[in-house]
């Protein structure tokens, strides 16, 4: 069974930082790409960053320079590092496993808020 477990959402003030990680069973993690979307209230769900199985990353404009992601295959883990937040950065993040095929994660909220 494929899971894909969040954490580490919260509320934070503008111009605070979040780490986001993504714990992935059930699929060989080290050849997935792994990525973060997110859904902000009443819009649809957006790309915020991926990563290659090879290490190579892909941005948003939004967040490019405010956010890194990157992966750890020996903890079958990939994290989001959220710096400068805004209050539009504020959603449900989603993480994301594709390869032969997809997964996603149940989500975890992040509300930017003073």
């Amino acid at each position: 069974q494929v899971q894909l477990v969040e954490s580490g959402g919260g509320l934070v003030q503008p111009g605070g930082s979040l780490r986001l990680s993504c714990a992935g069973s059930g699929i060989m993690f080290s050849r997935y790409v792994m990525g973060w979307y997110r859904q902000p209230p009443g819009k649809q769900r957006e790309l915020v960053a991926t990563i290659t199985s090879g290490g190579n990353t892909n941005y948003a404009g939004s967040v490019e320079g405010r956010f890194t992601i990157s992966r750890d295959n020996a903890k079958n883990t990939v994290y989001l590092q959220a710096n400068s937040l805004k209050p539009e950065d504020t959603a449900v993040y989603y993480c994301y496993a594709g390869f032969i095929a997809t997964y996603w994660g149940q989500g975890t909220q992040v509300t930017v808020s003073s």
